[in-house]
């Protein structure tokens, strides 16, 4: 039986039996005036107690919910754990809300959520960055009057996969995701490196397919002659010189190729095993010497006795690729310095030339794989367009920077930056 009702019985048997009693000792009538009596009593109590639920409902506030005795304790009791258990399942939305947001404004991607009319409801804060938004006076606006790029209006028009804009030193690419019956999802990613990537990447196919177009037409032309035209023995070898020679730069060009792509895959260098600069900068020297063939002067300034850690044909290339370098773009009669050095900040290779020098705007792309200032020259001095390139990650492989440092017509600096931990005294001695 329901508790309120079983209650309600009792009472009316407890007044029933009292008004039985008083009529007995009084008369029936003094009964049924107690019975009304009560009767009254037990109405009006039961409205007064329904008035202040009913002002109560009507305008509900947490924490404020009327109480009473008798049956109306458990009425109201029970509306207390309902209250109870509601507030406890807001705290636990609420929490379970406020740590989606926090995840979402971790995400590094931008989230702007729309309703069914492209107006903001929310929005995270890469989102704000990213599309110039304001997340305090920017929700409840249209999202069209904010981000005003055509491909991203019309694209809002008929959603597809993906919509990319372009904005000042960023390339962002936007999807539209349904998420509910009146809601959506605006999703913007930040894909300038990918973009710079793939260009580069296409950049870099275009490049290898010049750079051995040009000698492999060479070696087609002069098969094409020999085998179609008689001719003199000195005249054939002449050919055969220079088709040595291109298919010695194709050599040379794939050479290099291998060995970027090994260095761009290899960890770190280790810092275990000891470089002993003085005869490597030494055999350097004479290299270098050997391909000026006596039109520079060549110098070598060791002015510290110290070593690196790593790993030596990696450095011996990197160091004969600049010095190489330097030779192919000064002239006769110029002079080229190799320097080592040793101070607070770590050791420094420099190879310091009186050549050409290199424009400004120039110096920052000159690590990039086939980047040339003046191409016509570099095929003219033999070389492939990957030297710095190479020098530059076999350098980073060892935790070293390459500093370029250039003036029009006075000449090129060009510095290998080791830091103190790759550096260890030297044991050769002088």
């Amino acid at each position: 039986m329901n508790p309120v009702l079983g209650k309600t019985l009792v009472l009316w048997a407890a007044i029933a039996a009292c008004a039985a009693l008083v009529g007995l000792a009084f008369g029936a009538a003094w009964g049924w005036a107690l019975f009304a009596l009560a009767l009254l009593a037990i109405v009006l109590w039961h409205a007064r107690n329904l008035g202040r639920l009913q002002r109560w409902a009507s305008a509900p506030t947490p924490g404020e919910i009327p109480e009473a005795a008798g049956v109306w304790d458990d009425v109201l009791a029970a509306l207390h754990r309902r209250e109870r258990d509601a507030a406890r399942r807001e705290l636990r939305l609420a929490d379970a809300l406020a740590s989606m947001r926090r995840a979402v404004q971790a995400l590094p991607d931008g989230v702007v959520l729309l309703d069914a009319a492209n107006r903001i409801e929310w929005l995270n804060r890469t989102a704000e960055a990213q599309l110039g938004l304001d997340a305090r006076a920017d929700v409840g606006q249209s999202i069209v009057n904010l981000v005003r790029e055509p491909a991203f209006i019309d694209y809002l028009k008929a959603p597809a996969d993906v919509v990319r804009i372009t904005r000042p030193g960023v390339t962002l690419a936007l999807q539209v995701i349904p998420a509910g019956q009146a809601q959506k999802l605006l999703i913007s990613r930040d894909v300038t490196h990918t973009e710079r990537v793939d260009a580069m990447r296409r950049d870099f196919v275009a490049n290898v397919s010049h750079e051995l177009r040009t000698p492999l037409t060479v070696l087609v032309g002069f098969l094409e002659t020999l085998r179609n035209l008689k001719l003199d023995p000195s005249r054939q070898r002449d050919y055969m010189v220079m088709m040595e020679e291109q298919a010695g730069r194709m050599q040379r060009i794939i050479a290099d190729l291998l060995t970027l792509s090994a260095l761009d895959s290899a960890a770190p260098a280790p810092a275990d095993a000891r470089v002993a600069v003085r005869p490597l900068l030494e055999r350097l020297k004479g290299d270098a010497e050997a391909l000026s063939n006596g039109k520079h002067e060549i110098r070598l300034s060791l002015e510290t006795e110290v070593d690196i850690l790593g790993v030596e044909n990696e450095l011996s290339s990197a160091f004969g690729n600049l010095v190489s370098n330097a030779i192919r773009y000064t002239p006769a009669g110029g002079r080229v310095t190799l320097a080592w050095r040793h101070g607070p900040d770590g050791a420094r290779f420099v190879v310091e030339d009186t050549g050409i020098g290199i424009e400004a705007e120039h110096i920052p792309r000159l690590t990039e794989r086939f980047y040339r200032v003046d191409r016509s020259r570099s095929r003219e001095t033999g070389g492939t367009g990957l030297g710095l390139a190479i020098a530059k990650r076999a350098l980073a492989r060892h935790e070293a920077m390459l500093e370029i440092e250039s003036e029009p017509g006075r000449g090129s600096r060009f510095s290998a930056r080791f830091p103190p931990r790759r550096v260890a005294a030297s044991t050769v001695s002088t």
